[in-house]
Formats: C-alpha cells, structure tokens, sequence
C-alpha cells in the first residue's frame, strides 16, 4: 500500500460528516496520529513509536473471549465503532423506515460509508509493511515488531468470518465489500433490530441511581432454559408472556414469588439469552432506585427494542414509600407505560409491603380498611403472578441428578442421593440454590481429587 492510500485514509477521517464522532475515540485518535506521522515523513523512529502506541492500544481493548470479526485489529475495532455509533442517521434509522428519512441525511451518511472504507483498508498488514519500509529493513530485531494477526477462520469463499457477533450479517456483507455506500440500506435494518449507542453494544443494563443513568454489563448472567431444572409449568408462563411481548401483542407486567432459592431470578435472566438476538434488553433497577422510573421509561421509550425492567427480591416494609412509585408505573400514571416497556419482579412475599395485625384492628382508624387495601393493591396491579414453591424431595433430588449429569460429574445415584440430602441438612434446606450450590462444590472436591 503506498502513501497515497494513506493520505486518502487521512482525509477521509477529516471530512467525516454523520459518523464524526468515531475520530473522537481514543484508539482512532491514535490510528489518526500513526497516519500522520507516515503522511508528514516523520522520522522513521517516531513512525515504529506511533505504530507500537497504535498496537498497544487495540492489544488492550481486544476481548480474548469474543473472538475476532476479521482477524485484523483495527478493522474489528472500527468495524465496532461503526455499528453503535450514536448519531443523527442511526437513531433516525433505528426508529422510521429509510424511504422515509431525509434525502440529505441519506446521502451524508453513504458518503461517510466510502469514506470509513478508505480507513478500513489501512489494515494492520499495510501498516507494518510501511513500517518496515520506512525503517528500510526486512524485520525488526530484538524479537521482531508486533504484527496483527492474519485472518482467521476463513469462510468458505475466503473471505473473513465474523465470529459470535449480533451484527454478523452487516459484518460480513462490509468485510467483503469494496463498496460501502452500497450497504447504507443492510445498515439501516441493523440498526432497527439491534438499536444504537449504548442499546446496540448490550443486551443487559443496570440502572446507577447515583448518577441516574444506564450502564451497559458487557457479560451478563450465562444462564438459559437448559440450565434450570424443574418448574417448567411456571417457566412458561413467563415464557408466553414473554413471546407475546417481543410480538407486538399486549403483555402483562409480571410478578413471580415464592420461596427462596426456587430459581425466580434465574427464569428473568434465561430470557435475555433466549431472545435477545429478537431485540429483548433486559434493565436491572434497584429498589432504592423505583423514585428514577419515570426518567428510565422516558429513555426506554424512544428506544426500537423491547425492555423488561427487572426489579429483583422485592418488598417493602411498613414504613418505605417507594412502592407508590412502583405502584404509579403499572397502573394509574398520568403518563402511560409505552408499548416496548414490562416490568417484572421477584419476591419472596406474595403480598409486597408487610402487613401487621394491627392493621386489621380497624378500631384506631376511621377507615382502617383502606390501609389493608393499599398494601394489597400493589401486588394486584401486576397482571400475572407466578408462584414457585420450594421442591419437594423428589424434585430436589431431580435437579441435582440432571445438574451432575450436565456437568459430567459421574457418581453412583445411591451416594449422589446420600451426599445431596446431607448436603440439604447441613445448609439452606431443599430448593434449586441449594442443589446448585451442592453440585458446585461436588465438582470442585472430585476435580481436585483427580489432580492429585
């Protein structure tokens, strides 16, 4: 690649008009001034120390676990930088069909396309032959210069194989293509499904009261359905109800309860992993936050992406308040729930906010029947409650014997029994937690012993 691909990538990163915001990000700051040291003619050790500064950088932020989109650094993390940008074409996008946006915005958006392409091809194969090139050596001593990894895991075609990613199809139809402008529609409808910005790059957010805003969590909870034993009667309740949801139907606000340890938590966080692939985002919000849930509908409802606020082990006691804000959002607000909006909760406590017997002595309070049916509308106002009593016997002994076998524990039934039942005695009682909890440390002892 000679310096003129060089100086085109240069000024195609200055004349950015929709997507300008990606020259802001650090790692493109330091690609900008790699290139601009080789365009200016810098000396050649400013050159090797700004394409090692580049390296660094994408070496830091490379995720091992992810897998690779193109086998090239700086083309994933462009690429990345491309999908969940957040600016005016992508949220317009997100939100109306592209026959319908601005012909201007159209085509200021499909003249960024060409443009990021001439900084895509600035691969890290073109980079560090330059590098050398300028330093007028074959390689480098001392142990050689950091080099991008070739692709990997070709497809068929040979073309780069993008790797466990929710954008493969836009990624794949780029990373083959020499004419981005051509994919501005492609673009588009990943945008629709997948959403921008922040709600693009997660599935699973957490709301920080703090500071009152949503923060990404980039490995949320593996678990799914095939992980969770018993309980499939109430696992599809929700699942229903669920489906219906992400279909445009009308859904109910859900409340699931029941003992501890009976997998409750567990069935909201499988979900996220079932669907969210169909544009299902799933937002943990605190108790102590349920004062901020105007302003977290007021962002989800701009949102293309179906959301359900999960609000984990909830109650209250008899002198919190907070539930009447809860209570607000199900039902009776002046501002209605926006169609893309559930909230579901769990519990330990069928009725939320904790009753006393004296609130059913109604002598000290004129209409002392009004406190009972406040602390009870509460748990009304959630269209479906679920309940999860804790296993009995068999059921426990159940989803230890199908936990053992899912992690390859091998031990005759009759000691599994023994040891899951003692196991039970000595900690939390029979329910799922303890059965996770029993298998957990049973394959932790059996590998140390085959260690040793």
């Amino acid at each position: 690649m000679k310096n003129k691909e060089f100086m085109r990538a240069l000024r195609g990163a200055g004349s950015l008009v929709i997507y300008r915001s990606i020259i802001k990000d650090p790692i493109c700051r330091t690609w900008l001034n790699f290139i601009e040291s080789v365009t200016d003619n810098e000396p050649a050790d400013e050159i090797l120390n700004m394409y090692c500064e580049l390296f660094f950088c994408l070496a830091q932020q490379t995720n091992p676990t992810e897998g690779s989109i193109t086998g090239d650094l700086w083309q994933d993390h462009l690429l990345k930088l491309l999908l969940y940008d957040d600016n005016a074409f992508s949220r317009a996008a997100s939100l109306y069909p592209l026959e319908k946006l601005c012909p201007a915005l159209l085509d200021a958006a499909g003249g960024d396309l060409v443009r990021l392409h001439t900084m895509y091809r600035v691969d890290g194969a073109a980079a560090h032959a330059l590098v050398l090139q300028k330093l007028g050596v074959d390689n480098i001593p001392c142990g050689g210069l950091p080099i991008w990894q070739e692709q990997t895991n070709p497809a068929v075609d040979g073309s780069p194989k993008v790797v466990n990613h929710p954008g493969g199809r836009i990624l794949s139809l780029l990373a083959k293509s020499d004419d981005w402008r051509s994919h501005l529609k492609d673009l588009a409808s990943y945008y629709q499904v997948a959403g921008v910005g922040l709600y693009g790059k997660y599935k699973a957010f957490r709301w920080i009261g703090t500071t009152r805003r949503l923060e990404g969590i980039a490995e949320p909870d593996p678990i799914g359905f095939a992980d969770l034993v018993g309980y499939q009667d109430q696992r599809q309740q929700v699942v229903a109800n669920t489906e219906k949801f992400l279909a445009g139907f009308p859904a109910n606000n859900l409340l699931l309860y029941g003992d501890r340890g009976t997998g409750k938590s567990s069935t909201v966080k499988a979900l996220l992993n079932q669907y969210g692939a169909q544009g299902l985002r799933l937002v943990e919000v605190p108790k102590s936050s349920l004062g901020d849930f105007p302003q977290i509908i007021t962002l989800l409802r701009q949102q293309p992406q179906r959301f359900i606020i999960f609000v984990d082990d909830l109650s209250f006691e008899e002198s919190e308040i907070d539930y009447k804000e809860l209570k607000a959002v199900l039902e009776g607000g002046l501002a209605s729930r926006p169609a893309n909006v559930l909230i579901y909760a769990t519990s330990n406590r069928r009725h939320l906010i904790k009753e006393r017997f004296s609130d059913r002595d109604l002598e000290d309070e004129l209409h002392g029947n009004d406190t009972i049916q406040e602390k009870l509308s509460l748990a009304d106002r959630f269209g479906v409650t679920v309940f999860f009593t804790a296993p009995d016997r068999a059921l426990y002994l159940r989803i230890v014997k199908e936990m053992a076998q899912h992690m390859g524990l091998a031990l005759a039934d009759g000691e599994l029994e023994r040891r899951a039942l003692l196991w039970a005695s000595w900690h939390n009682g029979l329910s799922g937690r303890t059965a996770r909890q029993f298998i957990d440390n049973l394959s932790g002892e059996m590998h140390m012993q085959e260690r040793t």
